[in-house]
């Protein structure tokens, strides 16, 4: 696909150095990734190419006339953008006071810099000393997990999916992130109704044996909001076995009373055949 064909078209043609730009991205991505694996196809992928170009190069790019050029919703393009954009190794960056103007929560400022803050240091903390120095926290997500689970600790809508999509991650990679969130840091980003055994998270367990609270004086283990509905569970096992207990002898007795009357019957017939062959002589 000729990209000065397509630049014109985005009213770019008067720039040879955002074409040869693009080029060298539209080469680049097809070394690092397949696109069409990820639904992309060459005209989104060259105006794509052309609006990260245009972004690395500070001129304006016109992204609604782009994204009905591309074919694509506008949902659809964003996403592929960032992966896009991910993929070459251009990591957009999130600032916390900027998504709180954007989405009108100036007062969890605050709150999401402690957040993150205290996740940072107890998620280090639990790695070993020859992997603490290559943490790395730089990435948009955890911005933005950071963000949504503060908004929604503090009953304030947000759109979960723009969150993600300003990111530039998956869906699944930010539930991933907000989940251990949740589970190292539930004292800043926990709600009470959602709090649950640490030892059923699947997140890094190393971090909650760095969490001494989380543990019981008297023999270590975890503190769990699961150990009521477990011993109900258990009082309630042996009446379930008496009630099966119960039942089971009913069935039997009602099989041998079957057997009985089924046997009685056959006796009734073979002593009336009995009669008959006597009455016959």
């Amino acid at each position: 696909m000729d990209l000065s064909k397509i630049a014109r078209k985005l009213d770019l043609s008067d720039s040879e150095t955002l074409t040869r730009k693009a080029g060298e991205f539209r080469r680049l991505s097809d070394l690092q990734f397949n696109s069409s694996a990820i639904g992309v196809g060459e005209v989104c992928k060259a105006i794509i190419c052309l609006e990260i170009a245009a972004t690395r190069l500070g001129i304006l790019f016109d992204r609604s006339n782009a994204i009905k050029l591309s074919g694509m919703s506008e949902k659809a393009y964003t996403r592929s953008f960032n992966l896009f954009q991910n993929g070459l190794g251009f990591k957009s960056k999130l600032d916390i006071r900027e998504l709180a103007v954007q989405f009108g929560c100036v007062r969890l400022v605050a709150s999401v810099q402690k957040g993150l803050s205290l996740y940072k240091d107890r998620f280090v903390a639990s790695l070993p000393a020859s992997r603490r120095a290559n943490a790395d926290f730089s990435r948009s997500v955890f911005t933005a997990a950071a963000f949504y689970l503060c908004a929604k600790k503090h009953k304030l809508k947000v759109d979960k999916v723009k969150l993600i999509e300003l990111s530039g991650t998956s869906e699944s990679e930010f539930s991933c992130v907000a989940t251990s969130m949740k589970d190292l840091c539930f004292d800043v980003f926990g709600i009470s109704s959602e709090k649950k055994d640490p030892r059923d998270a699947k997140g890094n367990r190393d971090m909650l044996d760095a969490l001494p609270e989380k543990r019981k004086c008297e023999d270590g283990g975890y503190l769990s909001d699961d150990n009521e509905e477990f011993s109900r569970t258990k009082r309630r096992k042996p009446m379930d076995e008496h009630a099966y207990n119960q039942w089971k002898s009913s069935v039997i007795a009602s099989n041998n009373l079957t057997k009985t009357r089924v046997l009685s019957k056959r006796t009734r017939q073979t002593s009336l055949m009995e009669i008959k062959e006597k009455m016959s002589k």
